[in-house]
């Protein structure tokens, strides 16, 4: 069966976050829609701080279920405004907010066998790939469909290597200052 003769329309699939990483997977995945002439389903996946576990314990957790769904709901719509503008994508456009763990919840919605999963896979140390699973890791590994994972953009490891040098700058300057004598003017 050919892409024309599916009995739904073809799918691409993208998580987003927020971050910068996650705004190249967009831009990637919006480029990969309009290729295939396939509608754009940018998914936030979101969890109850605590986890599912956590949030079905504490008795109060309901009510702010509907502050944490808004809040996602407007990173979302902040994000695709950061990406797209008054433009849009310039296809068709589902954007989705889905509770749940995040490589679980996109594994879920990209279910059929000729959609796209389009995950950001960006560079993470040691320490972060110890302590956090990784997305991306968990999609290629589970998904049913195609995935393409989309290095992060040359300008992120520009940014981080600029905020290093001025953290290393500022807590330079911070030494500087402990003894507030040294701060003053030489004529004051």
């Amino acid at each position: 069966m050919s892409e024309s003769d599916a009995p739904w329309p073809a799918r691409v699939v993208v998580g987003v976050s927020g971050s910068l990483g996650s705004h190249t997977a967009l831009c990637r995945a919006a480029r990969e829609a309009r290729r295939r002439n396939a509608e754009l389903w940018p998914v936030l996946t979101w969890e109850p701080p605590g986890g599912e576990l956590g949030a079905r314990r504490t008795a109060a957790a309901s009510p702010c279920t509907v502050d944490w769904q808004r809040l996602a709901r407007e990173r979302l719509l902040a994000a695709l405004d950061d990406v797209f503008g008054a433009a849009g994508p310039g296809v068709a456009l589902h954007p989705l907010v889905a509770r749940g763990a995040p490589g679980r919840a996109l594994v879920e919605i990209a279910d059929r066998e000729d959609d796209v999963l389009v995950v950001g896979a960006g560079r993470r140390g040691r320490l972060r790939r110890a302590l956090s699973r990784s997305v991306s890791r968990y999609c290629l590994a589970h998904a049913t469909c195609s995935v393409l994972a989309v290095p992060p953009s040359p300008l992120a490891a520009q940014l981080a290597s600029v905020h290093r040098r001025n953290a290393w700058r500022w807590r330079l300057d911070t030494r500087r200052l402990e003894d507030p004598a040294e701060a003053l003017p030489p004529d004051a």
